[in-house]
């Protein structure tokens, strides 16, 4: 048997086409409830990349039939000793030694680069909760790397949603939100507010639980978020956004996303929420995501679940997720390899 590891070059379309069928057939299998990624999507995301980092890809076959595929981030812009693996190998040729081979390769490019730790993640199971495959978790054990953060993944289910309870529970928040005014948009930010939407999305990473994981906040300006802006929009994604302006200062001071990839209508994810520091204590997280999920289905008649992740000891926005009807469905675990 002989396993060969090479460079994806994204200009080969029978390369491309089969990363594509490689990485469909292991979401398949491991997150079932999951929509398909989708070719178009797939192409996308291999013609734009998201702007701040560099990103290597890697073929893996046996015998000359394809059989595993990784994709490696490089950030750029900060975060410079860290790398991150997003690594997959066909069920049907599991457990032969491939994705070792894949991730031998990765620590070799990895180490080179300059990087002195590689990221990823694996799915796994909650107490009570759905099966899962655990054999992510027992990989990354194996190949070094320690359980650094555990992320809950929770599901809204949009068809089964308490319409009379969520009127109440945005009335009740809005009772203690007087003084601010919502501003929602789709597509680019707004130029009028942009700066403060990068202040923001730099804070997420400084205020989020982070666990173990050796991850820097984020360097953002108005630059960086019209860069990401400009990326989605080549893609294909729609995002949906609410935020809160704060009326005597004219400061935004909160703001959240839902994101459609751009592969079904039927699936989004809600993305960041977050609040600034000074203007916590006025519910102004349940404001955003539930007038931000109003205006969401407004224009998104199709939508029927959204799929969210908090880390298992953010108590506060859980509290608000499952007040809204997110249920847990599995675990993600966050590894890391000092290398």
């Amino acid at each position: 048997m002989d396993i060969a590891v090479r460079p994806m070059d994204p200009a080969d379309e029978k390369a491309v086409e089969q990363a594509y069928q490689i990485v469909e057939a292991a979401l398949a299998a491991d997150v079932p409830d999951f929509p398909p990624v989708g070719r178009q999507r797939f192409l996308a995301e291999l013609r734009y990349p998201w702007p701040g980092a560099t990103h290597e890809r890697f073929l893996a076959t046996i015998d000359g039939v394809a059989a595993g595929y990784v994709t490696v981030e490089l950030p750029q812009l900060d975060n410079l000793e860290n790398a991150e693996a997003d690594l997959s190998v066909h069920p049907e040729h599991r457990r032969r030694g491939v994705g070792r081979a894949l991730y031998e390769h990765v620590q070799a490019m990895v180490r080179g680069a300059g990087r002195k730790r590689l990221m990823g993640m694996s799915v796994e199971s909650l107490p009570g909760g759905v099966a899962r495959d655990e054999a992510g978790g027992a990989f990354a054990t194996a190949m070094g790397a320690k359980g650094a953060l555990t992320d809950v993944r929770r599901r809204l289910d949009v068809t089964k949603l308490d319409e009379d309870g969520l009127r109440q529970q945005l009335a009740a928040a809005w009772e203690r939100a007087a003084g601010y005014s919502l501003v929602k948009w789709r597509g680019a930010t707004p130029d009028e507010i942009i700066d403060d939407i990068a202040y923001l999305d730099g804070r997420l990473l400084s205020d989020a639980p982070m666990g173990d994981l050796d991850w820097e906040a984020e360097k953002v300006d108005a630059d960086r978020i019209r860069a990401n802006d400009a990326v989605a929009a080549a893609r294909g994604r729609r995002r949906y956004n609410t935020a809160v302006r704060h009326d005597e200062s004219g400061k935004v001071v909160a703001f959240t996303t839902i994101d459609f990839p751009g592969t079904v209508d039927w699936h989004a994810f809600q993305q960041i929420t977050i609040v600034e520091p000074t203007h916590r204590g006025h519910r102004l997280g349940t404001v955003v995501k539930l007038e931000n999920l109003g205006y969401t289905r407004a224009h998104e008649p199709g939508l029927r679940a959204i799929d969210t992740w908090n880390a298992g000891v953010n108590d506060h926005m859980i509290s608000i997720n499952e007040a809204m009807g997110f249920r847990p469905v599995d675990g993600w675990q966050n590894w890391q390899h000092d290398l």
